[in-house]
């Protein structure tokens, strides 16, 4: 089983929805990043449960606690180790479903590939376990913070309500400020209207959140297999619930012709310079490590437009970088359902527990976290092919 991600910056994770704990390593953390334990746990606060009415009701303090690589408040440069307790897990409700599969659930196809399963809360396939995901992202998000890197996720969509304009928009410092995370705040009462009328039937929706990187320089992104979108893709695909990636302008491109979709650029001003290559990329302690003199060509050039979402040939073009995620509806439902056993046999259930009708609102920093992991190790990616 993988439970890796990352290729300088990793992250390594464990644990179960209702083991004692959940948390993770991560490793290839800059040396001399400011920890700010406040803004770690704020991240998690976001993803908690327990946060709205149209949240799952569990309980949890979702306290990080860091183990190691940090020391006197800044990091070190070894490898973080961190966990987050379980402290509400209500593992009899789901003492039904030891010999059930549930429909669209990780239950048959983990019993399938590994001859057991944990059947309380899903186990180790819980959206639970991204947690780690968000306590990693905290710390690459801080660590851009240095390189003047922003990412921002909203909920843009949920069910059939949907905003009907871009990022640009909106004034995103809105999100917070509604249980939904959505920056338009009359759309944010209609998506709440709908998700409570969901939840009351017993049932679930899904959505879409959005996505925005400003501040990320030119050049990050390989030029083949590692192609920058195709490593976010690969953070968002890897998250519970979702079921599609666009960046850029997406599908909706396709109805136009090149004519209308090619990004022109403008104010053409290349300066050559013998330089340190950090002053190209700027490191993030402010330094630049020794014998790194090369000669660096810096553009800044910049787009008349940016449908192609601020990545061209795999590679950052210093243009914002914007993309959509979707997310199908929650597959517990608290209604009657049909199954079979682990013996094929037909039966019905119907799910207890605590669950959330619509998981865009807890996902919303998830999404942010997996592009801060995904940023900082393409930008420590590209420094380290410069030498």
């Amino acid at each position: 089983m993988r439970n890796s991600f990352g290729n300088v910056f990793t992250l390594t994770t464990f644990g179960e929805s209702h083991g004692p704990a959940v948390g993770g390593v991560v490793d290839g953390m800059p040396a001399g990043i400011e920890v700010d334990l406040d803004f770690i746990q704020h991240e998690l606060n976001r993803r908690r449960p327990g946060q709205s009415a149209i949240t799952t009701s569990r309980q949890e303090a979702d306290q990080v606690e860091l183990l190691s690589g940090v020391f006197e408040g800044r990091t070190t440069g070894c490898p973080i180790g961190f966990i987050v307790r379980n402290q509400n897990q209500h593992s009899k409700d789901y003492d039904e479903l030891r010999t059930l599969f549930r429909p669209s659930h990780a239950d048959y196809t983990y019993f399938y590939k590994y001859g057991t399963r944990d059947h309380r809360g899903g186990g180790r396939s819980s959206a639970r376990i991204t947690i780690s995901r968000v306590v990693a992202g905290a710390l690459a998000k801080l660590a851009l913070k240095q390189l003047g890197i922003t990412i921002e996720a909203y909920t843009s969509q949920v069910g059939n309500i949907a905003l009907e304009h871009d990022y640009r928009h909106y004034d995103l410092s809105l999100t917070e400020s509604n249980a939904v995370r959505c920056p338009d705040p009359e759309k944010a009462k209609e998506m709440e209207r709908l998700i409570s009328e969901v939840k009351a039937e017993g049932d679930t929706i899904g959505g879409i959140i959005s996505c925005i990187i400003r501040g990320c320089p030119a050049g990050l992104g390989e030029p083949e297999f590692d192609k920058l979108h195709a490593q976010l893709a690969h953070a968002m695909l890897s998250i519970n619930a979702v079921k599609g990636f666009e960046y850029g302008e997406g599908f909706a491109g396709v109805t136009q012709r090149g004519s209308q979709q090619n990004d022109v650029f403008v104010n053409e001003e290349l300066r050559m310079k013998n330089e340190e290559f950090a002053t190209a990329i700027p490191s993030l302690d402010g330094t630049a490590p020794a014998n790194s003199t090369l000669n660096t060509q810096h553009s800044t050039l910049n787009t008349l437009t940016n449908h192609s979402g601020g990545i061209q040939g795999g590679i950052s073009n210093g243009q914002d970088i914007y993309f959509c995620v979707a997310f199908k509806p929650v597959a517990t439902l608290l209604r009657e359902q049909q199954t079979v056993d682990m013996e094929g046999n037909a039966t019905t259930f119907t799910a207890k527990g605590r669950h959330d009708p619509c998981v865009l609102p807890r996902a919303v920093p998830v999404v942010e976290a997996m592009a801060a992991i995904t940023l900082l190790d393409h930008y420590l990616l590209s420094k380290m092919s410069k030498f």
